[in-house]
């Protein structure tokens, strides 16, 4: 008699799933080019988060992904397989949908033994796979409660018990908290962030939230207009943005207009110590910092995070930005004022300390351990 394959506990399962390889995803509708060569790998075990504005192909992507899309062009590997011909059931995805689909008038037991049921998999092994998918979402002891007697949270939990009890080699998550309020959304987005390093199953998921993206993604994919603009890590993407538009899109900062003044030999960095002047500084000030591929005279947009600038006194020496202090947003631990400086522009600055009387005159300077960036100058801000 042939033996059934054992399912391994939820605690020794890391790793699991396999590499998904997409290469030049292309399409359209219509006239409209929603996806424009689309090319990225997630590796076995990784978590990988589609984020960009609406509009930005994010959705789209997934759907061909999921094969409920058909790709104009490209190719989908899952491992060595290419699999975009195949059928949504045929791929040995897992997805979660936006709305979970859970079914009401059955237990959570029930709800995640569905589709295993469906696919004819013999009781013994759909019970194991049901206690192992309930154990991996700490939902142990749930089994005979109603859809309707658990909370959101965790019935976000049993739709993703459900899509991980045919061991999946791949994860995919439409959005899973969008529909969840703001408090619980949070904690439920902790336990999922847990939950999926636990598993460790390859994912990839959409999202629009920052906060969510970067919470959940071992990296992220950060799509505008169809176009993959940067993939890296969180840190990467904040720290190191590698276009004017993630620099915009992602977190608080300010962009203002400048000119390179002068532009030094290149350092061992491999970066060119660049000083620069523009309508936003103080009359006759000038700004220094390391850039690549701007020449004299080149105008560009100066990139600033709140948390790279300090108050100072404005008639210290070399104060770069002198202006008035307009407002102030609490954030808990710290605040972000807003100040209007020379020509009009407007920059942010975080303070963890004492706020300024509204109408004060206060100068502005870069921190010793802040990494200013430039970008080319934009003809218009990018639409969303």
């Amino acid at each position: 008699m042939k033996s059934e394959r054992r399912v391994a506990p939820a605690s020794d399962r890391r790793d699991r799933g396999t590499d998904l390889t997409l290469d030049d995803i292309g399409k359209q509708f219509g006239d409209k080019r929603v996806l424009d060569g689309i090319s990225f790998a997630v590796p076995k075990g990784e978590v990988l988060a589609l984020l960009g504005p609406s509009g930005s192909g994010k959705t789209t992507l997934l759907r061909i992904v999921a094969g409920f899309e058909t790709a104009d062009r490209g190719s989908i590997r899952v491992g060595a397989q290419r699999i975009e011909n195949l059928s949504p059931a045929k791929r040995d995805f897992g997805m979660v949908f936006q709305h979970y689909a859970l079914f009401p008038h059955l237990s959570v037991g029930e709800n995640v033994a569905f589709g295993l049921e469906a696919r004819r998999f013999p009781k013994a092994q759909v019970e194991e796979r049901v206690a192992v998918a309930l154990a991996s979402v700490d939902l142990v002891g749930f089994e005979r409660r109603r859809i309707s007697e658990i909370s959101g949270g965790q019935q976000q939990r049993v739709a993703l018990a459900r899509a991980l009890a045919p061991e999946p080699r791949v994860l995919l998550l439409d959005e899973p908290l969008s529909n969840l309020d703001p408090t619980l959304r949070e904690r439920t987005r902790r336990e999922l962030s847990a939950t999926l390093r636990r598993i460790g199953i390859t994912t990839l998921l959409v999202t629009h939230e920052q906060e969510e993206a970067f919470d959940l993604g071992d990296r992220v994919a950060l799509l505008q207009g169809g176009r993959l603009e940067q993939l890296g890590t969180p840190h990467e993407l904040y720290r190191e943005p590698a276009t004017r538009f993630v620099a915009g899109f992602i977190g608080r900062s300010s962009l203002l207009p400048v000119t390179v003044v002068e532009v030094e030999p290149e350092a061992e960095n491999g970066l060119f110590p660049t000083t620069v002047g523009g309508p936003a500084l103080a009359p006759g000030a000038t700004l220094s910092l390391a850039s690549r591929g701007f020449g004299k005279g080149k105008e560009a947009d100066l990139w600033l995070r709140p948390e790279m600038l300090e108050i100072c006194d404005s008639a210290a020496p070399g104060t770069p930005f002198t202006g008035a202090f307009l407002s102030a947003r609490f954030s808990g631990a710290v605040s972000y004022l807003t100040f209007r400086l020379a020509g009009g522009f407007e920059i942010e600055i975080m303070v963890a300390g004492e706020i300024p009387a509204p109408g004060s005159q206060v100068g502005v300077r870069l921190r010793t351990d802040a990494r200013p960036k430039l970008f080319p100058r934009a003809a218009a801000e990018p639409s969303a």
